[in-house]
């Protein structure tokens, strides 16, 4: 099983399709409570239908990857994972021209790194149910997530993908979003540095973020941005609209890359 050490951690990785000197690498990354396995097989099929090599990590504390104590994350920890852990991880894997696909926290990584001072820039990104501001709004969804925590399935559903990890997985993560002075988490200020073409797919029924957060996104990048808010579909519109998402990144990616051999 492959690893990778990025930023002090041990990292799980696996590799799909043709390598980095052969194609362009769809590089995914993962929600808040998930890892490589949580993606199951649409890496493969996007990977398919695109021609692209493809590249998945859990980060660090996720699955198979290093633990991480239960001790609640900081504000900037995405900031963190997407200039510091995410090109280095990138750099050990000789990714050259990585297109990032990011869901719920992976989007707002891949946001920030498309914003960041990076030395390999995205060619793309795709977001999937990101966020880019926290309101009460979100803060109900993740009331509702802590109760289905102490009460419900949520922990067994997660320890298949983790382990006996698990509850540092949650605690480190819902503890964030629990802190008083999580409202003040903000990165729209970053938005405007971002200028590779992008596409912001949420469901209508997004149980965590309004659609006002795929609005300020699209309407605050400085290149091309695409919006895909879709009816009657929650925080994971990639398995519940899957024949819709996969065939929009497709059709996306592919005028990204046509664009690309053009110019």
């Amino acid at each position: 099983m492959p690893f990778a050490t990025a930023h002090g951690h041990r990292l799980h990785y696996e590799w799909i399709g043709p390598g980095p000197d052969a194609a362009p690498t769809l590089v995914f990354l993962h929600h808040g409570l998930g890892s490589v396995e949580t993606w199951q097989d649409y890496p493969q099929a996007l990977c398919e239908a695109t021609g692209c090599g493809g590249l998945i990590y859990s980060r660090w504390g996720h699955g198979l990857s290093d633990p991480v104590s239960s001790a609640p994350r900081p504000l900037d920890f995405m900031e963190d994972e997407a200039w510091e852990t995410l090109p280095e991880v990138l750099h050990k894997l000789y990714v050259r021209e990585p297109i990032l696909i990011g869901h719920s926290d992976g989007g707002t990584i891949a946001l920030l790194f498309a914003a960041g001072p990076v030395p390999v820039p995205a060619l793309a990104i795709v977001t999937v149910a990101a966020h880019v501001f926290y309101d009460q709004y979100s803060l109900a969804g993740m009331t509702a997530g802590r109760k289905d925590w102490d009460e419900g399935d949520l922990r067994a559903g997660l320890y298949r993908y983790h382990g006996d990890n698990v509850d540092g997985v949650y605690l480190a993560w819902s503890g964030l979003w629990f802190r008083p002075d999580a409202l003040d988490w903000n990165i729209e200020s970053h938005l405007v540095r971002i200028t590779c073409p992008s596409l912001v797919i949420q469901g209508s029924e997004d149980a965590f973020g309004l659609e006002a957060q795929v609005d300020a996104i699209v309407n605050q990048v400085s290149g091309p941005a695409k919006r895909l808010v879709l009816p009657g579909i929650g925080h994971e519109p990639h398995r519940e609209a899957r024949q819709s998402t996969l065939a929009s990144m497709t059709e996306f990616i592919e005028a990204v890359l046509s664009e690309r051999s053009m110019s």
